[in-house]
Formats: structure tokens, C-alpha cells, sequence
């Protein structure tokens, strides 16, 4: 008789559709943590101005988090992308990566209330290591057991890019978190900026065009 752990999560699609349906509603639940100045206690046009103040910290947060989930989303859907087989090993990485993803709304609300503190800058650093550690292993599991649907250079190629990338990024990001240490904006404004530069390739792109030259 087959073996019920050598035959169960072996259905990438549903993984795939299980992991669209939690970004999608983790990155709902973001907005809804920023809350519409009380009507009731504003009477001038100045005083709705000044009633936005309080929440400048809670849209900071809010475009780090978007940004963070987006990140990781375009990380692990590439990696499905290269995935041509699957075992309950990976489908497990996979929920418990999903666990962490679930968790991005409640620490970026405590960011967002809490932003001059060191605390809720490292929870939220936290949120972004278990990420990026739960990613590379989900990558290392399906590359050893040759689940990969690429051979010889190229796969040395994409396997050390994507090794490369989640390393370096997690690198950064405990470099930005030690900024709490000076001040937490500072730290944040760094991290933001290395999401940037992730997501749009910045300054990885001026390198290129600089060495074409």
C-alpha cells in the first residue's frame, strides 16, 4: 500500500490558488486598519486638515506592508513558476509561509500605532525574516529533491539568483531594522526603499546600463 505522506499535497494549482486567496485578503485587511476621521468632532475645513496628522504613521505602514506583500508574493510565485512537481513537504512550507503572510495585517496595525517604539519595529522585522526564511527553504526543499523543471547551467543560474536575492534582501532588512536603533523612521524609510529598489530594480538597473557602457 502507498504511503499517505508520499502521496498527499502533490497539487500545485490548489496551493497556487490557496496562496492568491490569502494575499489577496491579507491585502484588504491592510486598508481597513486605517480608520476615517470622527465627522462628529470636526466643524472647519482646518481642523479635518489636522485630524489626518494621526494618521500619516498608519499610511506609512500600510505602503510598507503593501510593498512587503508584494514582494514576497512576486518571490514565491516565481518560484511556483519554475516548480514542476510538488510533495506534502513543500505544500506544508507553503500553509506555514501563508501562516506568516496571515500575520502581516496584525503586525503592521502595531507598526502603524506604535511607530516611535524599537518594539514594533523589530515584530514587523521579525514578520519579514520568517518570510524570507520560510521562502528559501520552500526554494532548497525543491531543488534538492529535483523538483525543478530546468537542468544544467540554467538551473545553477536561477538557483543561485533566487538563493542570491533572498539572502541579500534579508540582509538588508536586518541592517534597516538596527536603524530603529537611531531612529525608527530612519529605519523604515530604509526598508521602504529597499522594497523599491526590489521591486522596480533601481539601482540593480543603473549597475547594468553602467556596465553596458
Amino acid at each position: 500500500m502507498t504511503n499517505y505522506n508520499q502521496i498527499a499535497g502533490q497539487k500545485i494549482a490548489r496551493i497556487e490558488a490557496l496562496s492568491d486567496g490569502v494575499f489577496a485578503i491579507a491585502l484588504t485587511l491592510l486598508v481597513l486598519e486605517i480608520k476615517v476621521p470622527v465627522a462628529e468632532d470636526i466643524k472647519t475645513e482646518s481642523e479635518l486638515l489636522h485630524s489626518l496628522a494621526p494618521l500619516l504613521p498608519k499610511f506609512l505602514s500600510y505602503f510598507l506592508s503593501f510593498m512587503t506583500m508584494g514582494i514576497f508574493y512576486t518571490g514565491q510565485a516565481l518560484q511556483l513558476s519554475y516548480i514542476e512537481k510538488y510533495n506534502r513537504d513543500l505544500n506544508w512550507t507553503t500553509l506555514f509561509f501563508l501562516l506568516i503572510v496571515s500575520l502581516i495585517p496584525f503586525t503592521t496595525a502595531f507598526l502603524g500605532e506604535h511607530i516611535s517604539f524599537k518594539l514594533a519595529v523589530g515584530m514587523y522585522w521579525l514578520n519579514i525574516l520568517l518570510l524570507g526564511l520560510l521562502l528559501y527553504i520552500h526554494w532548497h526543499c525543491a531543488y534538492t529533491n529535483k523538483f525543478i523543471s530546468l537542468e544544467g547551467d540554467a538551473l545553477k543560474d536561477i538557483d543561485k539568483a533566487i538563493r542570491n536575492r533572498i539572502i541579500i534582501a534579508q540582509c538588508l532588512y536586518l541592517f534597516g531594522a538596527l536603524l530603529c536603533f537611531i531612529n525608527t523612521y530612519i529605519s523604515i524609510g530604509f526598508i521602504i526603499l529597499v522594497q523599491l529598489n526590489y521591486a522596480f530594480a533601481i539601482f540593480s538597473g543603473r549597475i547594468k546600463k553602467k556596465a553596458k557602457a
